[in-house]
């Protein structure tokens, strides 16, 4: 798929996009020596493996043995195509693409396009329209009921949608967008019968809803009267900008504080966010309305690896963090959980109690399991013995998703001092749990990851060391190796691809080694070179011992096929007699030296 870009575009956005820089994003790198390491996010472990090197611009993990480039990285991390993950990278850095071969790739780019330009207009029509159309006199009156600041309203471009059936509809068309192209914005719907279409959006406030960018994807649109026979919020549907189930309100204007603080606040709703916000809690994201997913949780842990739940104190907030908590848990996250008293939502509890008091129950939030087993105790009977083994088996399932045995242990012995019970008889009751888990639902710790390809014999594997950590050497390599000495295809593939790029002039990087050899297993192989720490003092000296070592093995593998030959009864004399100078010849070279590399290329 590199073919759809120029070299020179994918090493200008390469260079642009520094890997640790875009890797720090999502995961909380930590130097180890020259490199830097983190649990890989592409398999469940406890220790690091995951290696990213600077200098080579090169990621690896020698536990599940995925690795190559930036570009690699986010394909595997956002799951996307090639030319996406291109995208997404150039866009970081406001390089603009040109698909040079792709006809399908332009017109999606172009649909995309049009529909950003379109959301962004829409989405000042109705910040124009709450702002000082007669249509926006109950939303603005809402706002103030609800102490929205004016700053506020224009930080999140907060807009109101007049109660026409059809305003949209005729604004579209004013300004020369196709009805299918607003329909596909998910801002007009079509008619049943066919004979037209009706707006989307209609009396209601709107929280127009951003990508990471900023760029506007999609509109919530909340009732102004309690009596409202309809739903409360009204989202977009799913569109080619927006997916509800991917994306969180406000994460445009808070993944910077999120980083700064080391922890994300997470919210049940817009206003809730946006009085957090007014508080001096900027690091906060709310999901839209729907089920905390996967996706929400992998979102999170680019930025962190700890949230903090605040939700409201009622059974549907209770319910909302339950259905957030096991996926986090299961993600790796660290949960814990600032409770807003009732009857409050964070809105109304700023509002009555301040910034200050609200910005003391973030800070002293509680480590979820402290506040789940005293929610537990107090939901069941502790004089019974049914009500201990349920805040057993309750405490136990949550705790053994967390697969951390320190968290497990800190835990199990605070659950034993509330039974009045001894550790070892909780830990007893947890590792049946475990085996039970095991039974009905696979395993509770995860599987190891799939064994990696067929390593190269260490000769070859250190070859290809020198190479990728040595560039200076592929020259002297070039003249004086075959790429026919080393029996590992994959190492063969990578020695030729040098030797090419050397005869065009060019001292290849391990990053454009990976863009050269698109194979998994390749660029696995090339990567995890790349990134070995292990020392190669005096690497001149070390390749020429490396050659020499690999081209008399040859000569012996050569050697023992022309015996083999020599021993078949029904060999012709002349055949006979040219294996022998063959023979000859290869017993020749093997005692010939090979140069050693210049100094000076070091």
């Amino acid at each position: 798929m590199a073919g759809v870009f120029s070299h020179n575009t994918l090493e200008q956005i390469r260079a642009a996009n520094d890997i640790v820089e875009v890797i720090s994003a999502y995961l909380p790198l930590k130097r180890r020596g020259t490199n830097f390491v983190a649990l890989c996010p592409f398999h469940k472990e406890k220790t690091p493996s995951f290696h990213v090197h600077p200098q080579r611009q090169i990621f690896h993990c020698f536990g599940c043995h995925k690795g190559g480039d930036v570009f690699t990285f986010i394909q595997l991390y956002e799951n996307v195509s090639f030319p996406e993950a291109v995208r997404l990278l150039a866009e970081r850095v406001g390089i603009r693409l040109a698909w040079e071969q792709d006809a399908e790739g332009a017109a999606q780019r172009r649909l995309k396009e049009r529909l950003f330009d379109l959301m962004e207009q829409i989405t000042r029509r109705w910040q124009t329209v709450l702002a000082s159309d007669a249509a926006g006199q109950p939303a603005r009156e809402y706002l103030a009921r609800r102490g929205v600041s004016p700053r506020a309203i224009q930080t999140f471009r907060l807009g109101a949608a007049p109660p026409a059936w059809d305003d949209t509809v005729n604004w579209a068309r004013s300004k020369g967008f196709e009805p299918d192209l607003v329909e596909q914005a998910g801002l007009i719907i079509r008619r049943e019968d066919g004979s037209g279409y009706y707006d989307r959006f209609r009396g209601r406030l709107i929280f127009p809803i951003c990508d990471e960018q900023g760029r506007v994807i999609g509109f919530s649109g909340r009732v102004l009267t309690a009596d409202a026979d309809t739903a409360k919020y009204i989202n977009s549907p799913e569109t080619p900008l927006f997916h509800k189930s991917r994306v969180f309100y406000g994460l445009d204007k808070s993944r910077r504080a999120i980083l700064d603080a080391g922890f994300a606040v997470v919210c049940e709703g817009q206003l809730d966010l946006i009085a957090c916000h007014e508080a001096g809690v900027a690091n906060v994201v709310a999901p839209l309305g729907t089920a905390f997913t996967e996706d929400h949780a992998r979102l999170l842990r680019r930025y962190s690896t700890e949230v903090v739940l605040c939700f409201d104190s009622d059974e549907a907030g209770q319910k909302a963090m339950s259905r957030a908590l096991e996926i986090l848990l299961e993600a790796g996250i660290v949960v814990r959980v600032a409770l807003v008293p009732a009857p409050h939502d964070p809105d109304s509890f700023i509002r009555e109690h301040g910034a200050e008091a609200f910005q003391s129950l973030v800070r002293n939030a509680e480590d979820f399991f402290d506040y789940h087993l005293k929610r537990l105790c107090s939901i069941h009977d502790l004089g019974t013995e049914r009500g201990r083994l349920r805040v057993l088996e309750e405490m136990g399932r949550l705790l053994l998703k967390t697969r951390n045995d320190l968290i497990i242990e800190t835990h199990a012995r605070k659950t034993a001092a509330v039974l009045g019970v001894s550790e070892a008889a909780v830990r007893s009751e947890f590792r049946k749990l475990e085996g039970r888990g095991r039974h009905d639902r696979g395993p509770a710790e995860p599987a190891p990851p799939e064994p990696g390809p067929a390593a190269p014999p260490p000769l070859e594997e250190w070859l290809l060391r020198l190479l990728l950590q040595h560039g200076a050497l592929i020259p002297w390599a070039g003249q004086h190796i075959s790429p026919d000495w080393l029996q590992h295809e994959g190492a063969r593939r990578v020695v030729q691809i040098c030797f090419q790029y050397h005869r065009q002039g060019v001292t290849p990087t391990a990053a454009e080694l990976v863009q050269a050899l698109p194979e998994p297993a390749l660029q696995s192989l090339v990567s995890a070179c790349a990134v070995d720490e292990r020392p190669l003092p005096e690497p001149e000296r070390q390749i020429r011992d490396v050659a020499l070592r690999l081209r008399n093995a040859w000569i012996d593998r050569q050697i023992e096929a022309c015996k083999r030959r020599l021993g078949q009864p029904d060999l012709a004399d002349p055949d006979r007699l040219a294996l022998l100078q063959q023979l000859q010849s290869l017993r020749a070279q093997k005692q010939t030296d090979l140069p050693p590399p210049e100094p000076a290329a070091f």
